[in-house]
């Protein structure tokens, strides 16, 4: 049923005149821009368009935003022989339901200011109006033009999408993340375009991202050298040490431990706020996850089958007659080999590397985050917030989905339809 279901859709597509000429509407022809605003009410968009359509006019644009139950519709249609009477036809319209209106005469539908369509995700907790101000500011001073804005999400964070145009997405992102980092908020800047809409690959490191702490360190501390393990630990983490040559110490100092603990480690694992969410979220969208983690193995494979992660790479602890030894088996899962891992998933699972998506905190996964389309620091060291594209600083990991254009309306919609 499902391939006659596919058959009978391609007709009925196909039976569209997709190459009929569009009508367009040049820089230079005469256009009127109506916006009505007021409470909202029932019944506004249809006695408005049914209005217009007794001057034969075309429909070029249209805009409409409800907050708290105010109305903003804005309506730019070509311009009619008679201009005087849909000025008065639509105040008639605006009188009726209570309303102010406005009508503007002009050319065109401002192509021009929308040329190079930029998406620039806000996290704020909280977002203050400072913080927008700036923003705005220096959208503006690079030239760009704020064309929509739309709030993705309330809590667990505040999330605004805006819609810019006109300015360089790479010079946006540079000086955007200047202006975040002196008030604090986080944000993504992310090029409009098709490719938004693809099936995405996220690949997230394990400990302190994906899972609160690190598995070497509750490892450790079944053989009593917890303090040991984590100084060695944050060093790595920051980017002193080596990350290969610092997990081969601490492994070294797990010697004896017997295998049973990996069991109790993995019983007290507690994963970030909101990493499930994310996940069934994304997966529903038919998106794809990685672990790419310099953790083992022994855990790893646990948690993707848990959450349902198509891949993942990590180290293996040796064990012989069910202890640790010290040691690990083959090559290290570094810094180079979790973006070699990024590659290779991405291409395993036909996803383009733009449209990967890298998710962690330390020194090890920069390689990582800027390998993929859209790296994201996430509560990272201060080294790692610098050198990444995004930084997202809220212990909220799917507080990530709102950067991919997601609402958390979206969210809950989803999750009271599977309920």
């Amino acid at each position: 049923m499902a391939n006659l279901s596919r058959r009978s859709d391609a007709r009925t597509i196909a039976s569209v005149p997709m190459t009929q000429p569009v009508p367009t509407v040049h820089f230079n022809d005469p256009t009127v821009l109506v916006t009505f605003t007021g409470a909202d009410q029932k019944g506004v968009t249809g006695q408005v368009f049914d209005a217009l359509s007794r001057f034969g006019v075309e429909v070029v644009d249209i805009e409409q935003l409800i907050i708290r139950g105010r109305l903003v519709l804005s309506v730019l249609v070509t311009a009619p022989e008679d201009g005087a009477e849909l000025e008065r036809t639509m105040t008639e319209v605006a009188d009726g339901f209570g309303l102010a209106v406005t009508v503007e005469h002009g050319t065109g539908d401002n192509r021009p200011r929308r040329v190079g369509r930029t998406r620039v995700v806000v996290l704020g907790e909280p977002l203050l109006p400072a913080a927008m101000s700036a923003l705005a500011v220096r959208i503006r001073e690079l030239g760009g033009n704020i064309d929509r804005i739309i709030r993705m999400a309330r809590y667990p964070v505040t999330a605004i999408r805006l819609e810019v145009s006109g300015a360089d997405p790479d010079q946006l992102q540079s000086d955007l993340a200047a202006v975040a980092y002196e008030h604090g908020i986080d944000l993504a800047v992310q090029e409009n375009g098709i490719l938004q809409h693809a099936q995405r690959l996220v690949v997230m490191d394990v400990d302190s991202t994906l899972i609160q702490g690190e598995v070497i360190e509750m490892i450790a501390a079944h053989a009593g050298c917890e303090t040991q393990v984590a100084a060695v630990t944050e060093q790595a983490m920051r980017g002193d040490l080596d990350f290969a040559e610092s997990l081969r110490a601490r492994v070294a100092l797990l010697e004896g431990v017997p295998a049973e603990a990996l069991d109790q480690v993995y019983e007290s694992l507690v994963y970030t706020p909101g990493a499930r969410t994310m996940i069934r979220s994304l997966k529903r969208l038919g998106y794809r996850f990685a672990l790419v983690s310099g953790g083992f193995t022994q855990l790893i494979e646990r948690m993707a089958a848990d959450l349902g992660i198509d891949y993942f790479a990590a180290n293996e602890l040796e064990v012989v007659d069910g202890r640790l030894t010290g040691r690990i088996l083959g090559d290290i899962v570094d810094r180079a080999g979790k973006a070699d891992a990024l590659r290779r998933f991405a291409a395993e699972a036909g996803i383009v590397i733009k449209n990967t998506v890298a998710i962690g905190d330390g020194a090890n996964d920069l390689d990582m985050l800027a390998a993929s389309g859209l790296g994201v620091a996430f509560n990272a060291k201060p080294l790692v917030r610098e050198k990444a594209r995004t930084s997202v600083n809220v212990p909220y990991l799917d507080a990530i989905v709102f950067l991919l254009g997601i609402t958390r309306e979206e969210i809950e919609a989803a999750d009271a339809a599977d309920d």
